[in-house]
């Protein structure tokens, strides 16, 4: 069985694009499946979340691997070893680093944008799931994931910011489909830091739903306990499993799973 390759992107920062990788990467490792998560963001978040401080000193790194793309030698080391498992069962990690925003414009100028898709067809036989963290813009590691995914989730943090961006990301999302990759699915936007108490997110929802967008119907609360997780690298399901965030992570893992029946 081929692995489903999921990437979650947003252009616009701050909107829990690590954080909800990273989760529903947990919750299907905890679920019995082999998952793989490919950290394309040069900041690291989600590699940190997982592996704490050590996460930069992981090697081989992403860098690492787009660097042999550039550099091709005899001494290049094989996919395998870019993969590292993490503390959890189940959880493996292709690790961000730094350096690697650096090569982006070297890469895009070389037209390497394919690579990725290929190493994950490569790979898609050994994990049941693939997740791919994105940086928060639509550059050279942004496209390449979108090209080698079959579905995209979108994290939305209902405010008017986030709407307006969400109808250019649309745009952009329907370009990549027309020109690189014909398959690829809007699997559907995650309202992330949702406050049901309050009018103005609850409005927002019922807005875009009517304009027809593919509201996912879990949605993810807004916690002080997503902090503790962060610092003390542990997802929510390994940190708090009967927390209320974690139910809404593990209902939101089942809403996608469905999906895949």
């Amino acid at each position: 069985m081929t692995a489903i390759k999921r990437v979650v992107f947003n252009q616009k920062g701050g909107v829990g694009k690590s954080t909800i990788t990273a989760n529903l990467a947990a919750v299907a490792a905890q679920q019995s499946q082999r998952v793989l998560v490919v950290d394309l963001d040069p900041q690291g978040n989600l590699s940190h979340y997982v592996f704490g401080p050590q996460a930069d000193s992981l090697r081989p790194s992403l860098f690492d691997f787009f660097d042999q793309i550039l550099n091709f030698s005899l001494n290049s080391q094989p996919v395998p070893a870019h993969i590292h498992p993490s503390p959890f069962a189940g959880l493996s990690l292709m690790t961000s680093h730094p350096q690697l925003g650096e090569l982006g414009p070297k890469l895009e100028a070389r037209y390497k944008m394919y690579k990725l898709r290929d190493t994950l067809n490569e790979l898609a036989g050994q994990f049941d799931e693939i997740w791919v963290d994105t940086p928060p813009a639509l550059n050279f590691f942004s496209r390449s994931a979108l090209i080698a995914c079959d579905r995209v989730l979108i994290p939305f943090d209902c405010d008017d910011f986030s709407r307006r961006a969400l109808y250019t990301l649309l745009d952009n999302l329907q370009e990549i489909r027309a020109d690189h990759n014909a398959g690829l699915q809007l699997e559907g936007i995650v309202v992330n830091q949702f406050q049901p108490r309050a009018a103005l997110p609850a409005k927002l929802v019922a807005e875009l739903a009517a304009e027809g967008m593919p509201m996912l119907n879990a949605r993810l609360s807004s916690s002080v306990k997503i902090r503790e997780s962060h610092q003390t690298s542990l997802p929510m399901v390994h940190l708090d499993p009967k927390h209320k965030l974690s139910r809404e992570y593990t209902a939101l893992y089942q809403e996608l799973s469905q999906r895949d029946q």
